[in-house]
């Protein structure tokens, strides 16, 4: 329940809600709101970077950076939450986070130059890597179990809707203004966020004196960030314009990560681990996580996929690209809530099947596409796509979260924020690479043949995946009240 006007309440131990507080909606509707602001900026910069090229005079590969080291950041910051949301009440939290997210949009506003910029956009992924994990928690905290489901479907439009969007108003933005406007626009928006927090977010949480392992938030950062460091740079690589070998900081990442894991089991047991991973103990978890990250990688991939097949081979403008993905990102806005309200009453399983079958099929027309196809075929296979995945993500990552007992919530958000986030780098570096491959024609770009070989990949990745779904069980649970 919502704690009373102080600063302080937020840190009293609660009981597990049964019903929703007075000022629930409140506080998850701010969270959404600030949440699909900041995942805006993953993909905002993506239509920006020839703009971005000619004004401070980088390469492609160095400007590619602004999207890979967000992304970077997200993943090294997002598992440590685990341990901020067990620490700090989630006010706090929430202020700390709009306020690296403001500076951030600042300091990128004022850039003078290429290392500004950059510099800007990690303290920007910093504050966005706190939101996602702080929603899902607040979610599970202050929602019953039998409306999480249409709760969960608004926060699919945060996670998968922002980033498609981001191209959208991108290009809208430069038709008329500078680059710069991409983050003069948003930070007025954002300190009003800040603001509203700071009057009205209160939530009473259960925090304790939980240690921080430095050693643990070391391997983190080595591992997470190397894989996907190299994954990022796999399809540079594939180009010749690789800054390293994306083998050597991927295998570094492999063993940190291995270390990591072998630490947080050790630390575990005294409830002292950075990011607790008893929740892949409980199967209908780890089942649904396979699938989310599956989900992603199609996702990540085709906004990836389209815009270089749109500009390089049907050779329309950057405007017209953001615009071509717009209905697919609208789509998945609307259907989120309604998706939610379904899996309210039907469970996930007859949720799950169907939209991965839609997807597979979605995917398997893409690799279809020509140089002489119309535009609005490319829309409609988008859209198609969006459904599958709409009916998927919402169900998947509810049950996922809802099978959890409640002193797992916050390390199962942080699980999966952080696999979402390896998840999209993956299938754009995947997907990138098997272009560069696959492309006849020696260019930056795409040809038919490379956007063919991608979509095929991604079409056979959800083909392998579909049998899965038919483990998903029937009826969803509450775990939140149960014990292991």
């Amino acid at each position: 329940m919502t704690g009373p006007a102080t600063g302080h309440s937020e840190s009293e131990s609660t009981a597990p809600q049964t019903t929703p507080p007075a000022g629930a909606s409140l506080v998850i509707w701010l969270l959404v709101g600030s949440a699909f602001v900041m995942i805006l900026n993953e993909t905002i910069m993506s239509v920006a970077l020839p703009a971005l090229i000619a004004d401070l005079g980088i390469t492609v590969s160095t400007a590619q950076w602004l999207t890979s080291g967000f992304l970077l950041t997200m993943a090294v910051v997002i598992p440590i939450t685990g341990f901020l949301l067990q620490r700090f009440p989630p006010r706090r939290v929430y202020l700390t986070s709009m306020l690296l997210f403001s500076t951030g949009t600042l300091v990128s506003a004022l850039a003078p130059g290429f290392p500004m910029l950059l510099a800007g956009r990690i303290v920007q992924a910093a504050g966005t890597a706190v939101m996602v994990p702080l929603l899902m928690t607040t979610v599970m905290r202050l929602v019953p179990a039998e409306r999480r489901g249409a709760t969960m479907g608004t926060i699919t439009i945060v996670i998968a809707v922002a980033p498609a969007v981001g191209p959208t108003l991108s290009g809208i933005i430069l038709s008329a203004l500078d680059w710069r406007w991409m983050f003069w626009i948003v930070l007025p928006i954002a300190l009003i966020a800040f603001a509203a927090g700071a009057r009205w977010l209160q939530v009473a949480a259960e925090v304790r004196p939980v240690p921080l392992d430095l050693g643990s938030v070391a391997l983190s950062a080595l591992g997470f960030g190397g894989l996907v460091f190299g994954l990022s740079s796999v399809g540079d690589a594939a180009r010749g314009h690789a800054l390293v070998t994306p083998w050597a900081p991927t295998v570094v990442g492999l063993v940190a990560l291995a270390l990591f894991v072998a630490r947080q089991l050790r630390l575990q047991g005294d409830g002292n681990a950075l990011l607790d991973l008893r929740p892949f103990a409980h199967r209908p978890f780890v089942l649904a996580m396979v699938l989310v990250v599956l989900s992603m990688m199609s996702l990540f991939g085709v906004l990836i996929l389209l815009p270089l097949y749109l500009q390089d081979v049907l050779h329309v403008s950057a405007f017209v690209t953001g615009l071509a993905v717009l209905p697919g990102g609208l789509a998945m806005g609307l259907l989120g809530p309604v998706v939610g309200r379904l899996y309210d009453r039907l469970g996930p399983r007859r949720l799950v099947i169907p939209g991965a079958v839609v997807l597979t099929v979605a995917l398997w027309a893409f690799t279809t596409l020509g140089a002489g196809s119309p535009l609005w075929m490319i829309i409609a296979f988008h859209v198609v796509l969006v459904l599958g995945i709409s009916l998927m993500l919402t169900p998947l990552m509810t049950d996922a979260l809802g099978r959890l007992p409640r002193h797992l919530d916050s390390h199962g958000s942080a699980i999966m924020a952080t696999l979402q986030q390896v998840a999209g780098a993956a299938g754009t570096a995947l997907f990138i690479t098997v272009m560069a491959v696959a492309s006849t024609e020696i260019t930056m770009g795409t040809d038919v043949a490379g956007a063919r070989a991608a979509f095929m990949v991604a079409a056979i990745i959800a083909t392998v995946a579909l049998p899965l779904t038919f483990l998903i069980g029937a009826r969803k649970e509450a775990a939140a009240s149960g014990g292991s």
